[in-house]
């Protein structure tokens, strides 16, 4: 029974066996089909194990369900015509161009370094933002950055998500803001294969949104510009930059500035079909203030006046500073009034430029169509020694004074002193220029129209600030009418202080 049993499970071994060996060459012809093995095997001797295995990892991605739909989409967008040929001779070999207009773009299989890093800073009040470098992979339709072989991979983070905005302290701005994912994979070899680069890049990438801002110069300044200067201004132009929330009248308006931070044409990430490979990035934009710069936490030691001398370069403005006049020769201190529209309006202007007239001025009335002009109303601002305007987005354009230029804010009625100073007023020192403020009563309001005096409006102010409704009651449901008589005192000193004999 023994030798029997023995014989019937020999018998089945051996069946079990010649079935696999029947199997077997159907699937090897099945493996160098799908991987073009042969070909890469041949390779070996010539490029090494390591670089084999990389080509490897790389070919098995492209036969993902995930990435092979938009994979072969992108390609088929990105290679140029002049590529055509060479691509369908070298398929597996992907051309990394987009004809002769990016120079950022390499034209080469470049070897990735051994190991990428991953550094994130979630500390910051105003914003997070992480930097890479290695091996990274973009892809922008889906969000994605695939940092492979990350040496600082850890199973728990090794998906991180960041919103690259720069008003984290705003749950309401924040959520229209688009996530990116940042997916680092462990530096031994890992089946999570990230998709294969249909284009490589040389320079660095900085990703960030423009879904905050809106139209709104102040916090397109103080929310990008200055950041982005912060962040992208040490590349020297070598830097190529994608925007996720896309707004192109953004774009359009700030184009002189983008062109200035980088040699490239800015992608939008959004749309993006690429995978796009990069041997640094940085997604979301480093911010110290608001509209300001901290030198001290600026890797290369930036100042808002090193900004301010930035942007007269960039939009080729001539006053770097502003000088005295001297009363006695006739000349006149300039001064632009900056007025709005709608809501914290100068209701009696025309007194109001008249008063600044009869001060000694000559005085720029410059309305929301003037001011809507960046570059135009740039030179205006920098001709000018001084800039008057109700608090609001009209004011940030003191960005342009030359230095020793004064900001005068007019703040309007219901305890804003503070924040109209921390928008406005703390700011200017770093600048370089003089802030002098004017602050309006309660007989200089439009809201004594609205609410008898003995309504919390005039009576507790703060209770309106208690109740969250600051901007509907003090920003957008007031305007301003001047107390003529104080408000050419206040300028009569302003101009005595700016002026000599």
């Amino acid at each position: 029974m023994y030798g029997r049993h023995e014989s019937t499970k020999q018998h089945g071994s051996g069946g079990r066996r010649a079935v696999l060996w029947l199997l077997l060459p159907p699937l090897l012809v099945l493996i160098v089909l799908k991987t073009n093995f042969l070909p890469e095997a041949a390779r070996i001797r010539e490029s090494g194990f390591t670089r084999f295995k990389d080509e490897m990892v790389s070919k098995v991605s492209s036969l993902g369900l995930d990435s092979a739909r938009w994979q072969q989409k992108s390609l088929d967008t990105e290679k140029p015509e002049s590529a055509k040929d060479q691509y369908n001779n070298q398929q597996n070999e992907i051309l990394a161009t987009n004809g002769a207009k990016d120079a950022s773009l390499i034209n080469s299989d470049v070897e990735a370094p051994a190991l990428s890093k991953l550094t994130c800073n979630f500390s910051n009040r105003h914003s997070d933002y992480c930097t890479m470098e290695g091996d990274l992979r973009i892809h922008g339709k889906s969000a994605s950055v695939y940092v492979v072989a990350s040496s600082t991979h850890r199973p728990e983070n090794s998906t991180i998500t960041v919103r690259p905005y720069t008003r984290k302290w705003e749950p309401g701005t924040m959520a229209r803001i688009r996530e990116v994912s940042l997916r680092s994979t462990p530096p031994a070899f890992s089946f999570v294969i990230p998709p294969k680069c249909t284009v490589r890049h040389d320079v660095p990438a900085v990703i960030f949104s423009t879904g905050g801002c809106g139209k709104n110069f102040f916090h397109a300044m103080s929310d990008l510009i200055v950041p982005l200067y912060i962040t992208a201004h040490e590349y020297n132009g070598r830097v190529q930059l994608l925007i996720t929330d896309y707004n192109a009248d953004w774009v359009a308006k700030f184009r002189p500035i983008l062109a200035a931070l980088s040699a490239y044409p800015v992608i939008d990430f959004d749309a993006d079909t690429a995978v796009r490979c990069f041997p640094a990035a940085r997604v979301g934009l480093e911010s110290h203030r608001i509209l300001g710069i901290d030198p001290a936490r600026s890797r290369n030691g930036y100042t808002m006046r090193g900004f301010r001398d930035f942007l007269r370069s960039v939009l080729s403005l001539q006053r770097a500073w502003s000088t005295p006049v001297s009363r006695s020769s006739g000349q006149k201190p300039r001064l632009v009034f900056a007025l709005r529209r709608h809501s914290r309006a100068v209701t009696n202007e025309a007194d109001a430029v008249a008063a600044l007239a009869d001060v000694g001025f000559e005085v720029v009335a410059a309305g929301p169509e003037d001011v809507s002009d960046m570059a135009g109303f740039a030179a205006v601002v920098n001709s000018c020694d001084v800039i008057v305007g109700v608090h609001g987005a009209g004011l940030t354009n003191m960005v342009f004074l030359p230095h020793n230029g004064t900001a005068v804010q007019i703040i309007p009625w219901g305890n804003l002193k503070y924040p109209c100073r921390f928008d406005f007023g703390d700011p200017v020192p770093d600048m370089g220029l003089r802030y002098e403020e004017y602050e309006a009563t309660a007989e200089e309001t439009t809201l004594k129209d609205k609410y008898p005096r003995d309504h919390p409006v005039f009576a507790d102010p703060l209770s309106i600030e208690r109740n969250g409704k600051v901007w509907e009651v003090f920003l957008e449901g007031q305007n301003v009418t001047l107390d003529i008589d104080r408000f050419r005192g206040a300028m009569q000193q302003i101009y005595q202080s700016i002026t000599t004999e």
